[in-house]
C-alpha cells in the first residue's frame, strides 16, 4: 500500500531524514520507533506531504505521490492526526467533525460518515454539541482520530495518541486504534513512545535514530534483539 524508498528531507538547512525505507501493507499496523528527535514526526509529516521531500520517492498503491499536495493525498486515502491532537477548541465536537470531512469521498456520504464515526466512538455522540475545549484529554484524543475517520481514510498517519494521557487512557486509545485496524481494516502508520504499549497491536515494526533505520522486524523478533529491547523498547 505505502512504499517510502531513501527519503531524505528536514528544515530549512538542517536535514532529519538520511535515506529512509519502509513499508506500510493494506490492513496492517506498523509501529515506528526511537528516541526523541529521531525523525519519527518528519517522517510522518513528509507522508502526509506537510514537509517536501528533498529526494527519494513516496508510493501510495503503486503511484507516485511524491510531489502531490497533502489535500490531494487525503483524497487518495491518507489521513494524518498529528501530535498536539489538532482540533478546534472553540467548536462543537460535530463541527470540527464537519470541518474535517473536507474530501470529496467523505463530503459524499458525510451523514453516513457521521453515524460510522459515532457507532466507533459513542462518547463523541454523547458529547457531539459540547465545545471541544471542554473535553477531557482521552476524549480530544478520540475526537481527534475520529476527525481522521470522517474523511474515510485507507491509511491513517498517528503521531504519539497515547502522549499526555493518564495509562489506563492510554492503553484505551491504542485498543482504538487496534479496533479501528481489525474491524475497519484501515492501515495504520503509528509514531508511539510508549514502545510496550505501541507493541502490543504492532504487525510490524521500524526503529528510526538519528534519521535513519537502524532496526525493523515483527515485534517478536525486535524482543528477541537485547540490545534493540535496551536502547530503544524498555520491556
Amino acid at each position: 500500500m505505502l512504499q517510502v524508498r531513501d527519503l531524505e528531507t528536514g528544515y530549512g538547512e538542517v536535514q532529519v531524514l538520511w535515506g529512509i525505507s519502509l513499508a506500510v501493507e493494506a490492513e496492517s499496523i506498523v509501529v515506528l520507533l526511537g528516541p526523541n528527535g529521531a525523525g519519527k514526526t518528519t517522517t510522518l509529516r513528509a507522508i502526509s506531504g506537510l514537509l517536501s521531500a528533498w529526494k527519494g520517492q513516496i508510493l501510495f498503491d503503486g503511484r507516485d505521490i511524491t510531489l502531490w499536495p497533502p489535500h490531494a493525498r487525503v483524497e487518495a486515502g491518507i489521513s494524518h492526526v498529528p501530535e498536539g491532537r489538532g482540533i478546534f477548541p472553540d467548536m462543537t465536537v460535530e463541527e470540527n467533525l464537519r470541518v474535517a470531512a473536507y474530501p470529496k469521498r467523505a463530503r459524499r456520504r458525510l451523514d453516513d460518515r457521521l453515524d460510522v464515526v459515532y457507532t466507533m466512538f459513542p462518547i463523541l455522540r454523547v458529547r457531539r454539541k459540547q465545545l471541544a475545549g471542554t473535553l477531557s484529554g482521552g476524549e480530544q484524543q478520540m475526537l481527534a482520530i475520529a476527525r481522521a475517520i470522517v474523511q474515510n481514510p485507507r491509511l491513517l498517519l498517528l503521531d504519539e495518541p497515547s502522549l499526555g494521557l493518564a495509562p489506563k487512557l492510554a492503553e484505551q486509545v491504542i485498543d482504538l486504534v487496534y479496533k479501528l485496524n481489525r474491524e475497519h481494516g484501515i492501515a495504520v502508520l503509528l509514531v508511539e513512545q510508549n514502545a510496550p504499549l505501541a507493541l502490543r497491536i504492532a504487525d510490524y515494526v521500524y526503529v528510526l535514530e538519528n534519521g535513519r533505520i537502524v532496526a525493523e522486524g515483527e515485534p517478536d523478533q525486535l524482543k528477541r534483539n537485547r540490545k534493540i529491547v535496551e536502547a530503544y523498547v524498555g520491556i
